[in-house]
């Protein structure tokens, strides 16, 4: 691969004796990695389950690398929401900012999602996770990741960082700041950045870096935690960044990551010369089993609040008719919806977060659960209800094997032939593989009408 003179030279000088290491790790092939959802499996059953080559990556709790030629994204269980496919490194960020269930936790730069989906399976469907993404079309992407995951609690926006901090002024618990950033850590990856790389670029990123997470940290409650990261080498980037953060908030101050075997501590020297600066982490390709990254968590003084069960304000009556189409469907599921958290928008049905939100005028792509949509005097439940429930859940279901051809039948949008003899012999089905849903069908005379979210469908 051929990288920038420039950027070599730079390197050469933050690495020093470590260069030639440095610089044959791009010989190398590139690790790859998937991170299972708690959400739906353990990690321990998924290594029964599964038959890829895996091997526990050292940082995460239910990370793994596995071989290419395993080719995860084609098995069924990847369209469950069983795992997100994820550069190992990258894995590192949504495992260090510990998240705890009921918390309000803020993605700032959340796309395409895979430290989102870590962040909001750890929260175990209670508190809010919010997710923002600036580009519409990536927040699109962001939101079916979060769907296929099956996270119920999850407000996916599309703000800028400025909005964001005049609307929500301490109000997190935890945030993360996944900085946009020039890639070099990615060089390995994807040649594309190497490409477009330039000091030009360095300098530009920084000056959004500063920005966001100093905005970032004004929506810090006291006592909270903000994780900053990038996926870049470059001390304008990183070490001062957090040199800029810490002048510019006094309030925060860095706390320690662990150090895992081939981590290396922040580098005062390359900002302001802040000792405290060393409590932030590097990650080397030539020291570990994944590309670049850089970690710095800050806490903010003051104390957290005790946790609290919160309730969204009522959002409005639904109709009598609504409600009747509503309790025909959900007296064959096993979840107590609240009905206060119910909002009916256009024939369009939302399961609210618990949580209450200020978002009018706000850009946002979904707040809470979609449920399904009302029409023509019936109710058809969505895609991402079906993944947010669990096989038990409902009362009538089609569970195929992973070996079935019926499975990628189904997957590819088909109509499939039923043989099973389901709880109902007609009517919508939970459609599932291994027991692990896949989306809705309805069945009629033996054969399933295929209702799989036609964007979501398996190629070939």
């Amino acid at each position: 691969m051929e990288l920038p003179a420039e950027f070599l030279k730079r390197m050469q000088d933050l690495l020093g004796s470590e260069y030639e290491a440095f610089l044959q790790a791009f010989q190398e092939p590139r690790k790859f990695g998937l991170r299972v959802n708690p959400l739906k499996i353990s990690p321990e059953e998924f290594e029964k389950k599964v038959p890829f080559h895996l091997k526990r990556i050292p940082w995460t709790r239910n990370g793994y690398y596995y071989e290419k030629e395993d080719d995860p994204a084609r098995h069924p269980f990847y369209y469950a929401g069983l795992y997100y496919l994820q550069e190992p490194s990258a894995m590192a960020p949504g495992e260090l900012l510990s998240v705890t269930a009921g918390e309000r936790v803020l993605d700032l730069c959340a796309a395409p999602g895979g430290k989102a989906t870590a962040l909001g399976a750890r929260l175990g469907g209670r508190g809010i996770l919010a997710a923002n993404e600036i580009s519409a079309s990536r927040a699109k992407a962001l939101l079916k990741n979060l769907e296929v995951f099956g996270i119920p609690n999850s407000l996916v926006l599309n703000e800028i960082p400025a909005r964001l901090e005049e609307r929500f002024p301490e109000f997190f618990d935890k945030i993360l700041v996944d900085a946009p950033c020039s890639g070099e850590g990615m060089f390995r990856k994807d040649a594309a950045n190497a490409r477009a790389w330039s000091l030009e670029k360095v300098r530009s990123c920084a000056v959004i870096q500063k920005d966001i997470t100093v905005r970032a940290a004004r929506m810090l409650r006291p006592g909270g935690m903000l994780l900053y990261s990038t996926c870049t080498f470059s001390p304008e980037e990183n070490e001062q960044v957090v040199s800029h953060v810490l002048r510019e908030c006094p309030q925060l101050h860095l706390t320690p990551l662990p150090l895992y075997e081939g981590f290396s501590k922040g580098r005062p020297e390359l900002a302001g010369g802040e000792e405290e600066i060393q409590n932030c982490v590097r990650l080397f390709p030539h020291r570990i089993g994944g590309e670049g990254h850089f970690l710095a968590l800050f806490q903010k003084e003051g104390r957290l609040p005790d946790l609290l069960e919160e309730r969204g304000s009522a959002k409005g009556r639904i109709s009598a008719e609504e409600e009747s189409l509503l309790d025909a469907f959900f007296r064959d599921v096993s979840w107590s919806v609240e009905k206060n958290r119910i909002e009916v928008r256009k024939g369009q049905v939302y399961l609210s977060p618990p949580t209450e939100l200020p978002l009018g005028g706000m850009n946002f792509l979904r707040s809470g659960l979609y449920l399904g949509e009302i029409k023509k005097n019936r109710f058809e439940p969505s895609q991402s209800l079906a993944m947010a429930l669990r096989k038990e859940e409902y009362s009538s279901v089609i569970d195929f094997e992973p070996e079935d051809p019926r499975t990628r039948r189904y997957l590819r949008g088909e109509t499939v032939e039923i043989s099973e003899s389901p709880a109902r012999s007609a009517g919508w089905q939970l459609v599932c593989v291994s027991g692990y849903p896949l989306g809705w069908g309805k069945l009629v005379n033996g054969t399933l009408k295929n209702k799989y979210h036609p964007g979501w469908r398996m190629k070939g």
